[in-house]
């Protein structure tokens, strides 16, 4: 199953030169470390990795983390590992349009239990060598979720800027949002996030 064209993963290992490209996951660490601390999960999967950043965080927090990274553009990396946890940060909207489905599925056969995924709705920063705006994709919340939802159940979802993120776990499977609903995580960001829901829900 292909999930990227050889063109295109010369591309992104050009960007990947620029120190200041695939900064995101530092950004996300905190979150991830608390999925990992509210399950008790320890492997984890982070597809489409950069340069590691968030492993680097996540390892000064939890020291027993068992972290597979993956990214077409650092082939040393070697293939993607299926994993209690899967991260995909700022990822998606990077994938080329008509292999998203392909990366969908992947991301399903990875994830054993939960996935941590956010996603850029709008243009990026950067530019590709040929001129197109680094997010090859750039569509609205719905639109993602239209995508996603076939695959798994929303625990949690949250707009931030430009964006948003959402915690999922694969249909079918173990319901895991018991976690999240511990007396210690309510006054955290699950509930600034239930807040955020219900005043999308409002909107919508």
């Amino acid at each position: 199953m292909t999930t990227i064209s050889a063109a295109y993963r010369k591309q992104q290992e050009l960007l990947h030169r620029n120190p200041k490209y695939g900064l995101a996951s530092l950004e996300y660490a905190p979150l991830v470390r608390d999925i990992l601390r509210a399950t008790g999960y320890r492997s984890l999967c982070d597809y489409g990795a950069g340069k590691c950043r968030l492993g680097g965080e996540l390892r000064g927090w939890i020291k027993d983390l068992d972290y597979h990274p993956y990214d077409p553009a650092f082939p040393d990396y070697g293939p993607a590992v299926p994993a209690q946890v899967v991260t995909c940060i700022d990822v998606l909207e990077h994938i080329e349009p008509e292999l998203l489905d392909n990366v969908i599925a992947e991301l399903v056969a990875l994830t054993q239990s939960v996935g941590f995924f956010t996603v850029h709705c709008g243009p990026a920063q950067k530019v590709l060598a040929d001129g197109r705006n680094a997010h090859l994709i750039q569509q609205p919340v719905s639109w993602w979720l239209d995508r996603l939802s076939p695959h798994f159940d929303l625990i949690q979802l949250a707009p931030v800027k430009n964006g948003f993120w959402v915690l999922v776990q694969k249909k079918g499977g173990p319901d895991h949002s018991h976690y999240f609903v511990r007396k210690r995580y309510r006054d955290t960001w699950v509930g600034r996030l239930r807040g955020a829901v219900r005043r999308l829900t409002r909107a919508a």
